[in-house]
């Protein structure tokens, strides 16, 4: 099995809602990075899973969605997993996604997988 990973990174604000009680209910902000794992049984007539550059699609997804922008205007419960979740269904469109990893923090991510 062949993977390829690409990563992205956008600045957006969001707040989380109830059930969740906590220091996050309030608008606050984060520098997200994504990581898309796509895969494949074989690589194509290059000897590659797919070119970087075909990832263009996403960015722009995640550019207009999320960039400088609530996340809660996109996705009701703002959390990682389910941004993660978001992204995962949206490229599951277009590729073989394996995971998509969001990360809130340099410490801390989410991630999604089928």
């Amino acid at each position: 099995m062949y993977r390829v990973c690409k990563a992205f990174q956008f600045d957006a604000a969001h707040k989380l809602i109830a059930p969740y009680e906590g220091r996050c209910t309030r608008l606050h902000g984060h520098t997200w990075r994504v990581e898309i794992v796509v895969r494949s049984e074989m690589l194509d007539p290059c000897g590659m899973v797919m070119d970087f550059h075909d990832f263009a699609p996403l960015k722009n997804h995640i550019e207009k969605r999320f960039d400088h922008a609530t996340v809660n205007d996109t996705v009701k419960q703002p959390t990682a997993e389910n941004i993660a979740r978001h992204i995962f269904d949206w490229a599951s469109a277009h590729w073989s996604v394996e995971s998509v990893r969001v990360w809130e923090s340099e410490t801390s991510w989410a991630e999604y997988a089928r």
